[in-house]
C-alpha cells in the first residue's frame, strides 16, 4: 500500500460519467507550486479526499501545504516496495524489556531520526534506513527477524535503558525511575528495576544499589500526628499523656507535669516527696506542703508530718494517733497516720505505697495495682516509668529493690525498645525486630551491622565484604565495594566502578558499546558493533548503514544512484528516466504500477495530460525595502504635485477676480509693452517703482485742498453745534439754507459763516445758562477724530484725495512696488 494516497474526483470530457482516479503520493510537502501541473490541479481542486496508509496520520482533507510524513515510528508491508497489507508501530512511551516480537514484514519504512534494533538469528543487527525488500539484505541480516527495540534520536545524551527516547526529545522513563536519562531510582524505590520500598516503611534502603531494608516504619498514633509530646494520638485525634505528664491546652501536649510530679534533667516527670504538693523542676525542692506538713530543714525536698499529740500532752508513737485523751492505732495499710482509716496514711504499711491518697500494693514486677506506674521504696509512693515508657517492671521486685532497676516493656508510637530503654532508634549491631516494629534485637556476631534478621548482614567483621546479606572475601561480578559492602552496578552496566549508569567497566549484550564509561544500544549511524574487538568499525564507504565489515553487508545505500541487491550497492538503472526515490531505496518506476505487456519491449509508463508540464502559478515575493522607499517617495511627490495644482488653481481665480473688479472700476488701464519693459529694468537694477499717473481732472494745489478741508470741518461742526444748542431750547433754529456749489463740484453750506458766527455771538452757550454770566474764554470745540477721511462724505473728496486714494489702493498690488 502506497505511503499516501491523494483521490480527486473530475468531469471526463470524452464521457458522460464522472471517474475515478487515484494518484500516489510519495512523502514530502506538496504546496500550490508543486509540479508538474497535473498535481497542482490536484492539489488546489475543491473536491479533493485523502485516504492515508497506516503511520501517516488520519488527514482526509488536502489542506496546503501538505506535509506527507511517517509519524516517528515503524511501518512495515506484507510485499516489498512497501506494498500489500501494512501495520504501523509507533514508539513506544516504556521500554522494551526482555521481549521481542516477531518482525515478518516483506518491506518496512523507518521514519527520520528513528533506528530499530531486531534479532536475525543469533545477530544483533540495527536498522537506520527503509528497506524495499528485506530479501536483498544481507545473508547474516535476513531471514527471520524479531523486533528487539525502537528508539528514537532525539534525546542527547541518549536515555539509559530503563527509559525511551520520544519523538519530543525526552526520556520516558519506566514507573519508579527517574533523572533526565531514566539513570536512577524516585524516591522511596530500590534496587536494579526500582521496585517499590515494602509497605509498613515510611523510608527505606531506596536506590539503585539500595537494599531496601525498612529504616523508619509506619508508626500508628505517632505523638506528632496531634501535637503531643509524651503522650499517644487517639482516633478521635486527642491526645493521652503518659503518667506523670498533662495536657494543660495550649501549645504542645503532654509537655507539662501533673501537679505532685516534677520535670527532670532527663525529661521525665517523677513523683515529689510524701507530704509536698508541689516541688520545683530540676530539682525537686518542695515549694508547697501538705497543710500540717512543714519543710525539713536538711532535705528540702521533704515536707514532715506533725507530730500527733493527746489532751494530756502524750506524743503518740508510729503507727497511732491522737484519740483525744489517748492514743489510737492506725489502719493495718498505714506505718504513720493522722487518722484511723486507710486514706489517713502518712506513710504506708510494708509492701504498700501511696497513689492518690491511698495505700496500694504491687505485683511481683513492683507495678503498683491498677496503674501503670512504678513501686519506689525510698519514697515509699508509686512513681512513673519515664517520659517515653507507656509500662515499665522491676523484675523481681523486693523491699530492697530500687528505681535504677527499672525496664520499660513498652514505649510510645516511634520509640524503640533496647536494653529494657525507650530510644528513637537501636543502637549499632542490632535492629528493629520485624515481628513487633519496636524492640531492638542484637545482629549475629559475624555482622557489624545488620537488617531483617541477626544473620542477614549489612557489613561485617574481620575486613570482610557484605554482599547479599553474607560475609565474603572479595564482591562478586556486577557488584562494587563500598563502605564494607558489595553493592549491585547500575542495570546497563555488566560490570562496574560505582552506582552511576556512566561507570560502567564492561557492558551487557543488550548495550554493548562502551562509550565513556556509558553502555549504549548502537554505535552511529555509520557504524557496526564488531563482536571480536567489542568495539566500533566504520563501514564499507558503498554503504550509508551496514550489519558488518566489506561493501556486502550493506543496509542501505549512500549512493542517491545505486540500491540495495542482497546487501550490495549495486547501480540502480532505473527505467523511464527515473531515478531512486529519496529515503526508500527504490526506483521510482518500480513504485508505478505498469499494466503487463505481451511484447518483447516493456510498456512505457502511461501518458498523463499535465504530467510533464511545470506548474505555472504566479508567486508574489515580499516588496524590498527599496521598493517600499520609492512608492513612499513616489506618493510624497503626487502629493506635493496636488498641492501645487491647487493652489495655482486658487492664484489663477483670486487673478481673475481681481482683474473683472479692477475692469469695474476702470483701474484695468495698463501703459503698454513700453511700460512692462520700463518695470521689468527697474525690478533688475534695483531703481524705485515708477508710478502710473492716471489722465484726469486738473490737480489743485495744496491750500486750495486745505482751504476745502477747512471749510468742509466747519460746516460740519456747526451743524452739529446747532443741533446740540438746539435741544435746549423751546424753539428749534432754523435750518441753513440750501448749500451752494464750489468750484470742483465739492458741496459746502452757503451760509456757513453766518451760522457759525451766529452762533457764537447770539446764541448763548451752556456756560451761560445755567450761571447767567458770559463765558469769558472761547467756547470749547468737539474733538475731531484722527481718522479725517471717516469724517467726511465720498462728495467731499477732491481729486487729488481721490489719486492719493487710488494710489495707496494700488501699491497693494505687487505689480506697483
Amino acid at each position: 500500500m502506497p505511503p499516501g494516497i491523494l483521490k480527486r474526483y473530475h468531469w471526463c470530457h470524452h464521457i458522460s460519467t464522472r471517474r475515478i482516479h487515484p494518484i500516489h503520493l510519495l512523502p514530502g510537502q506538496y504546496t500550490s507550486t508543486t509540479s508538474p501541473q497535473l498535481l497542482h490541479n490536484v492539489l488546489t481542486a475543491s473536491s479533493v479526499s485523502i485516504s492515508s496508509s497506516a503511520g501517516f496520520g488520519n488527514a482526509s482533507t488536502a489542506t496546503l501545504p501538505l506535509n506527507l510524513a511517517l509519524q516517528p515510528g515503524l511501518a512495515t508491508y506484507s510485499s516489498n516496495l512497501y506494498a500489500g497489507q501494512s501495520a504501523f508501530a509507533a514508539l513506544p512511551n516504556k521500554p522494551i524489556s526482555n521481549s521481542t516480537s516477531p518482525l515478518s514484514a516483506k518491506s518496512f519504512a523507518l521514519s527520520s531520526s528513528v533506528w530499530v534494533a531486531a534479532n536475525a538469528g543469533t545477530n544483533r543487527v540495527i536498522f537506520w534506513d527503509s528497506v524495499p525488500d528485506v530479501a536483498q539484505l544481507p545473508a547474516s541480516s535476513s531471514g527471520s527477524l524479531a523486533l528487539v527495540d525502537i528508539q528514537s534520536l532525539a534525546c542527547s545524551p541518549s536515555c539509559s535503558g530503563s527509559g525511551v527516547c520520544s519523538s519530543a526529545g525526552v526520556c520516558q522513563c519506566a514507573p519508579g525511575f527517574n533523572g533526565s536519562s531514566c539513570e536512577a531510582c524516585s524516591p522511596g524505590f530500590f534496587g536494579p528495576s526500582c521496585q517499590a520500598c515494602p509497605s509498613g516503611c515510611t523510608s527505606c534502603d531506596d536506590g539503585i544499589s539500595g537494599s531496601g531494608r525498612c529504616l523508619k516504619p509506619v508508626i500508628a498514633n505517632a505523638p506528632s500526628t496531634c501535637n503531643c509530646l509524651n503522650g499517644v494520638c487517639g482516633s478521635n485525634g486527642q491526645c493521652t499523656c503518659n503518667a506523670g505528664f498533662t495536657n494543660t491546652g495550649g501549645g504542645v501536649a503532654c509537655s507539662k507535669c501533673s501537679p505532685g510530679f516534677f520535670l527532670t534533667s532527663t525529661g521525665d516527670c517523677q513523683v515529689c516527696q510524701l507530704g509536698c504538693t508541689q516541688c520545683a523542676d530540676g530539682t525537686g525542692a518542695c515549694t508547697t506542703c501538705k497543710s500540717g506538713f512543714s519543710q525539713d530543714a536538711n532535705d528540702k525536698t521533704k515536707c514532715n508530718a506533725p507530730k500527733s499529740v493527746t489532751s494530756t500532752g502524750t506524743v503518740c508513737p508510729d503507727g497511732s494517733f491522737s484519740g483525744g485523751t489517748s492514743c489510737s492505732p492506725c489502719s493495718s495499710t498505714c506505718s504513720t497516720c493522722t487518722a484511723g482509716t486507710s486514706n489517713d496514711c502518712v506513710v504506708c504499711a510494708t509492701g504498700r505505697y501511696a497513689l492518690n491518697g491511698t495505700c496500694v500494693g504491687t505485683n511481683s514486677d513492683g507495678v503498683c495495682e491498677g496503674s501503670n506506674l512504678i513501686a519506689d521504696n525510698n519514697k515509699r509512693q508509686c512513681d512513673s516509668c519515664g517520659s517515653k515508657c507507656t509500662s515499665c517492671k522491676i523484675p523481681n521486685f523486693n523491699a530492697a529493690s530500687t528505681i535504677n532497676q527499672l525496664q520499660c516493656t513498652a514505649c510510645l508510637p516511634g520509640s524503640v525498645l533496647s536494653n529494657g530503654k525507650c530510644i528513637d532508634s537501636c543502637p549499632a549491631g542490632t535492629f528493629v525486630s520485624p515481628q513487633d516494629n519496636f524492640t531492638c534485637i542484637a545482629c549475629d556476631s559475624s555482622c557489624g551491622t545488620c537488617a531483617g534478621s541477626p544473620t542477614f548482614c549489612l557489613t561485617c567483621s574481620q575486613n570482610q565484604l557484605a554482599a547479599d546479606g553474607k560475609c565474603v572475601s572479595s564482591c562478586p561480578s556486577n557488584t562494587f565495594s563500598s563502605s564494607g559492602s558489595c553493592l549491585g552496578c547500575h542495570p546497563d552496566c555488566a560490570t562496574c566502578s560505582g552506582g552511576s549508569f556512566n561507570q560502567c567497566s564492561s557492558c551487557p549484550p543488550d548495550r554493548p558499546v562502551l562509550n565513556n564509561g556509558r553502555c549504549l544500544p548502537t554505535c552511529s549511524r555509520s557504524q557496526f558493533f564488531d563482536t571480536t574487538s567489542s568495539s566500533c568499525q566504520t563501514c564499507d564507504s558503498s554503504c550509508s548503514s551496514c550489519s558488518g565489515a566489506g561493501p556486502s553487508n550493506c543496509l542501505a545505500c549512500s549512493s542517491s544512484s545505486q540500491v540495495l541487491r542482497g546487501g550490495t550497492c549495486v547501480s540502480a538503472n532505473c527505467q523511464q528516466a527515473s531515478s531512486v526515490v529519496p529515503g526508500l531505496g527504490a526506483c521510482l518506476s518500480e513504485l508505478v504500477v505498469v499494466p503487463a505487456s505481451t511484447a518483447d519491449t516493456p510498456t512505457p509508463l502511461p501518458t498523463i495530460s499535465g504530467l510533464t508540464t511545470p506548474t505555472n502559478t504566479t508567486v508574489r515575493r515580499p516588496l524590498e525595502w527599496w521598493q517600499i522607499l520609492l512608492m513612499a517617495l513616489g506618493c510624497a511627490f503626487i502629493f506635493l504635485v496636488i498641492v501645487w495644482l491647487f493652489r495655482r488653481r486658487a492664484r489663477k481665480q483670486r487673478a481673475k477676480r481681481t482683474a473683472m473688479f479692477a475692469s469695474a472700476k476702470a483701474l484695468d488701464r495698463t501703459g503698454g509693452w513700453r511700460w512692462r519693459l520700463v518695470r521689468f529694468g527697474e525690478k533688475l537694477f534695483g531703481h524705485t517703482p515708477s508710478r502710473r499717473v492716471v489722465i484726469s481732472a486738473p490737480l489743485e494745489s495744496e491750500s486750495v485742498q486745505l482751504t476745502k478741508l477747512r471749510a468742509a470741518e466747519e460746516a460740519r461742526h456747526e451743524e452739529d453745534m446747532v443741533k446740540f444748542i438746539a435741544s435746549y431750547r423751546d424753539e428749534r433754529p432754523e435750518t441753513p439754507a440750501a448749500s451752494r456749489y464750489h468750484t470742483h463740484h465739492h458741496r459746502v453750506p452757503a451760509d456757513a459763516h453766518s451760522i457759525s458766527e451766529s452762533s457764537q455771538l447770539s446764541a448763548p452757550s451752556i456756560y451761560s445758562q445755567m450761571t447767567g454770566m458770559p463765558r469769558r474764554a472761547p467756547e470749547p470745540r468737539q474733538p475731531l477724530r484722527k481718522d479725517l477721511p471717516s469724517r467726511f462724505s465720498a462728495s467731499t473728496l477732491s481729486s487729488s484725495e481721490y489719486l492719493q486714494a487710488q494710489h495707496a489702493h494700488s501699491s497693494k498690488n505687487p505689480f506697483w512696488k
